[in-house]
């Protein structure tokens, strides 16, 4: 490079970006004014070149502010970055291919009719590809294709289209939008092809469509067809339910609907009623305490206090009681029959002692009702055994008559009578079960599971010493009749069984084909066993034998035997108290103990039914009230009171704090065993 140019160069690179250019300067000025630059330095002192420093600026340079200087944010900073990009085949309506096409397509729909206007429109556009394919024309080819197009419009301005002819879409193979209007459009199955003189190209095509869609079709409606055969009757029974709610309801219908409106009210003024025509039955279940008790010494009395009974039950007899565990007003009562000859239909009834007058709930059965229990933490639920053999689970909570949950002959009911049902604790799966005893000598242990009731047998009553001659030689053995059971009430495992023959049997859930040991209890069958709520021990049996005994099922014999003169139909421990319990007898009596008080008699032997042919079947105790509840074979229970000396607390001694509690009751119970125990033991010796 020539040094002209060079220093050109150098000077153009060392000058402000977009200022002017400086004018080169002559190269002996250059040199002279570094030789006295140098000169200077040397001759002078450091601080004196320091002090004597400037800043050498070109003249041209521009003056800025100090606004000018400071940075200037940017609000948008585009972050796209484009990495491919391809150009279309796209006509802009404006463009003037677009405008060459419009012209074009106006004019030949001038003159050609409308068939032929696919033709030229798809003619337009393959041109109008053809023509944007060259991206890169010369510069001549464009200025003589702008002219002419120029000039064709120039000429076709000049003619105006006619106002009776609209201006066409111009047709687009990359708008799908338009593709899909036009391809939806499908030609029907008998004109396929017809308007065509030779055999159309997609005539076989279209009929194959068909064909598939004709297949189509017909699966799906296959597929509908097994759906409606496969629904539940359920659905189908909900869905004439609702047309019957649609269509107008008769004169009955809409009166029972009115009924259900007022069915609450109405039940409330009825207590209302009920408590003022018994008032005086109302305030000696609350307040009358009988004060005669201070003069007897030990001995006391019953109060009747209501009477329930219903007309459809007069010809049934009670058969089964039982107090709910949670409303302590409600009870429930199971009607049937002892006689088997007399055997019909049965039925459970819901009684509360705020209206005696007539029971909250009524449900029928088609065969008699021989127990229940309720459900501890499920007090809606209530377990029914019959007497054909059948379990059933009724629900409080469901406005229906029938029972939620019942047993058949596939799901394993007993072929005799089901004398006991008892609630139990729910499974490892938390399902509910409960279980039952009948004189088929089976305990069959009953799961809901899925809605259904699945049972488990836990146990076969055998004779011991009984066999049966049986076909061919062969030996049976005789099973047992279970008439009662209870479980232990702290060990779940443990439960007690009698049977028709008058044993006891201790059995457990986890031995099935033996028992833990058997009591020769009485001589006749055993109408009632029960464990005593506080001690772990003892527990209580009845029979027909027209005794009553008190037992430690550690020890085989007895430690209380009582002979109440006639057949003993129902024992009960009181609640409240462990040494108090009441049985009830065939003659109509009522015998109440309270083994602290006497241990060898009844405190109190009461006349509750006063007719001969009437008998007492069952009693139980009310957790919370002084209250027994009393039923017969005419249908009726009785509602009695006991007085202060039948449920007496111990009194209050000087200085000294009365002891209540579990701890207290059994104790006072041990004291008494070991009392019966003492005599027995020294016999031994």
């Amino acid at each position: 490079m020539p040094a002209k140019a060079a220093e050109r160069h150098r000077q153009g690179q060392s000058g402000p970006s977009g200022g002017k250019a400086v004018p080169p300067r002559p190269a002996k000025a250059v040199s002279k004014k570094r030789d006295e630059d140098v000169s200077t330095e040397a001759g002078e002192g450091v601080d004196e070149w320091a002090a004597a420093k400037t800043l050498v600026k070109p003249p041209d340079q521009l003056e800025l502010t100090e606004a000018e200087r400071a940075y200037k944010p940017i609000s948008y900073v585009d972050q796209m970055a484009i990495h491919f990009s391809l150009n279309g085949n796209m006509i802009l309506k404006d463009s003037d291919e677009g405008r060459r096409q419009s012209i074009k397509l106006s004019a030949a729909a001038k003159k050609a009719p409308v068939e032929t206007f696919a033709v030229t429109s798809e003619e337009a556009e393959i041109k109008g590809e053809e023509s944007t394919e060259n991206t890169q024309p010369a510069g001549e080819e464009e200025a003589e294709r702008s002219g002419t197009a120029e000039v064709a419009e120039a000429a076709e301005v000049e003619e105006p289209p006619p106002p009776s002819v609209k201006e066409q879409k111009l047709a687009n193979q990359f708008n799908f939008i338009e593709r899909a209007s036009r391809t939806l459009n499908n030609p029907m199955r008998e004109r396929a092809c017809q308007s065509e003189p030779t055999p159309c190209k997609n005539f076989s095509a279209t009929a194959n469509q068909w064909k598939i869609y004709d297949a189509y079709v017909e699966e799906l409606q296959k597929m509908e067809r097994s759906k409606e055969k496969e629904k539940p009757k359920a659905q189908i029974a909900k869905r004439e339910e609702e047309k019957k709610k649609g269509r107008k309801l008769t004169s009955l219908e809409s009166q029972s609907d009115d009924i259900n409106k007022i069915s609450k009210a109405a039940k409330i003024m009825e207590r209302m009623v009920n408590q003022n025509t018994f008032d005086d039955i109302a305030q000696d279940f609350k307040y009358f305490e009988d004060a005669s008790d201070e003069y007897r010494d030990q001995q006391g009395t019953l109060l009747p206090l209501w009477k329930f009974q219903y007309d459809k039950t007069k010809r049934l007899a009670v058969t089964a009681i039982s107090w709910n565990p949670k409303y302590k007003d409600l009870f429930a009562v199971g009607y049937g029959s002892y006689d088997f000859m007399k055997q019909g239909q049965g039925m459970l009834l819901l009684y509360t002692m705020k209206n005696p007058s007539f029971p909250e709930y009524v449900f029928s059965s088609e065969s008699g009702i021989m127990c229940l229990d309720f459900h501890n933490d499920h007090p809606y639920l209530v377990a029914v055994g019959f007497y054909d053999g059948n379990v059933a689970i009724y629900n409080l909570k469901k406005a229906t008559y029938q029972p939620s949950y019942k047993s058949s002959a596939k799901s394993g009911k007993h072929t005799e009578p089901v004398w006991q049902v008892k609630w139990q604790k729910d499974d490892m799966d938390n399902n509910l079960n409960f279980f039952s005893v009948s004189s088929d000598g089976r305990i069959v242990s009953w799961t809901l599971v899925k809605n259904e009731l699945v049972h488990t047998d836990v146990i076969k009553l055998s004779v011991e010493g009984t066999t049966m001659q049986g076909p061919e030689g062969l030996q049976l053995q005789m099973l047992g009749c279970g008439t009662s059971f209870d479980f232990h009430k702290k060990i779940d495992y443990l439960f007690l069984v009698g049977t028709e023959e008058g044993r006891i049997y201790k059995c457990s859930k986890c031995y099935s084909s033996q028992f833990l040991d058997v009591f020769e209890a009485h001589h006749m069958a055993v109408d009632s066993v029960s464990w005593n709520p506080y001690h772990l021990k003892v527990f209580i049996s009845c029979s027909s034998d027209w005794t009553v005994k008190i037992w430690d099922h550690t020890i085989k014999a007895p430690m209380f035997v009582y002979d109440l003169n006639s057949a003993v139909g129902d024992v009960a421990w009181s609640p409240y108290s462990s040494t108090v319990f009441a049985a009830v007898t065939t003659d109509g009596k009522a015998h109440v103990f309270d083994l602290n008080i006497n241990k060898y008699e009844a405190l109190c032997t009461q006349l509750v039914v006063a007719k001969k042919k009437n008998k007492i079947t069952h009693i139980q105790f009310n957790p919370v009230y002084p209250v027994v509840i009393i039923g017969d074979e005419r249908g009726h229970v009785i509602s009695l009171k006991l007085s202060p000396n039948l449920h007496r607390m111990p009194k209050e001694k000087k200085g000294q704090e009365v002891k209540k509690g579990p701890e207290v009751e059994i104790a006072k119970l041990e004291k008494l065993l070991n009392l019966v125990r003492e005599p027995e033991s020294k016999a031994g010796k």
